[in-house]
């Protein structure tokens, strides 16, 4: 965990510290078999202010610059991959609650900062005008955190008179975010997978609930009724914290192998240890160096973002296809850096036991999502073109 806000963004804010990336989410854990955070480690990860760090002074939070937050959620991934993404969802509630009006907003912290809210950002479900709102259903997969959040959503494709809305493009239809209550809706066992098993990213399913409109939300392209940099396209500002938690990944998978290096380790008939042998010392300085590279692009696109955000927030939609491709290749490289710890730690590696083989299998889980899809390549090279961007790839 940083012990200092990020150079050029102030100083440190009490409530996230240490203890966070090196006390309790360092204590790996049951989540992996259990699916889930642990109920006391997700209390000691809100008392830590990792749900807050991005909500308002104003409302009880901590409101860290971006880059600061970027290196609290590298810390908490370093310590365990699962409880990086977990924290990293559940920070970005505000940004989603600030979509919605400022009554809302308000309504939502009114007895606290620590509020959570998971749910997912495909159009999933369907929304059907109503006189006063929306008659939502749905099943929406990988909400991370369903199973201890306050609030849900789904992304709804907009009905009306039986069809889907017309939204913002040709043959693109209108889609809206629905939020409601957690215990309104099914938690579905769904999560058996490959990495992440901590997350609890849940199907989560409603049927022909009532939404009003002002829990209702445009997920890609709404204004933020709450002024802050950070609620500036937030779609945007996820996938930066989504470099964090691969960075964090990829941190977390060289300490493991040099700690494994460090207790003089063998290769079978090998003479002398592996961490006396130039060809691993070269790798190994080759993957710190992809890695520091990896962490340098991630905050210089923070730095960009949250510059811009501050000066013209609507020139924030031009950075999308730089960053995300930059995204796409810290996700690429970070897997990189795993997959050479991974490898040279051994046949001992493979173990279910082993903390490399947890590494493996999360930076490759991270690597499946969207946000990091190697398509957004081919979106900044036409846009390097000066041609029209499409994120339909």
């Amino acid at each position: 965990m940083p012990s200092t806000a990020e150079e050029g963004h102030g100083t440190e804010r009490r409530g996230v510290g240490s203890g966070a990336g090196t006390g309790a989410a360092s204590r790996r854990a049951p989540s992996r078999d259990e699916r889930r955070i642990p109920a006391d480690l997700l209390q000691k990860l809100k008392e830590a202010g990792c749900v807050r760090m991005f909500v308002p002074e104003s409302h009880g939070g901590l409101h860290l610059p971006l880059r600061t937050g970027l290196q609290v959620m590298e810390a908490l991934a370093r310590a365990d991959g699962a409880v990086g993404w977990t924290m990293m969802l559940a920070s970005e509630s505000p940004h989603l609650f600030a979509l919605m009006s400022r009554e809302t907003f308000d309504a939502i912290y009114a007895n606290g900062p620590d509020v959570i809210l998971a749910g997912g950002f495909s159009a999933q479900g369907q929304a059907h005008r109503q006189a006063d709102g929306y008659e939502v259903t749905g099943k929406w997969a990988f909400a991370t955190g369903c199973g201890h959040a306050d609030w849900l959503f789904g992304n709804c494709v907009v009905m009306e008179d039986g069809k889907p809305r017309p939204g913002p493009a040709e043959g693109v239809p209108e889609t809206r975010g629905m939020m409601f209550p957690a215990a309104d809706a099914r938690v579905l066992d769904t999560w058996r997978v490959l990495g992440l098993r901590g997350t609890g990213s849940h199907d989560i399913a409603v049927e022909g609930m009532s939404v009003p409109s002002a829990h209702s939300f445009d997920i890609f392209t709404g204004v933020p009724s709450i002024p802050s940099p950070h609620y500036v396209m937030p779609s945007l500002q996820c996938g930066l914290h989504m470099g964090a938690v691969a960075v964090g990944i990829g941190q977390g998978a060289l300490d493991e192998l040099i700690a494994l290096m460090q207790q003089g380790t063998k290769r079978l008939y090998a003479r002398s240890s592996t961490a006396d042998s130039p060809v691993f010392q070269h790798r190994l300085g080759r993957a710190d160096a992809a890695l520091r590279a990896a962490r340098s692009a991630l905050h210089e696109e923070a730095e960009s973002l949250w510059q811009t955000a501050q000066k013209d927030p609507p020139a924030v939609l031009g950075l999308m296809p730089r960053i995300m491709s930059s995204l796409a290749w810290i996700a690429e490289t970070t897997a990189g850096v795993v997959d050479a710890c991974y490898s040279t730690a051994g046949g001992n590696a493979a173990r279910d036991s082993s903390p490399l083989q947890q590494r493996f299998r999360d930076i490759h889980t991270l690597a499946q999502h969207a946000g990091v899809a190697d398509g957004w390549h081919l979106q900044s090279g036409l846009a390097l073109l000066g041609r029209p961007v499409s994120f339909g790839f």
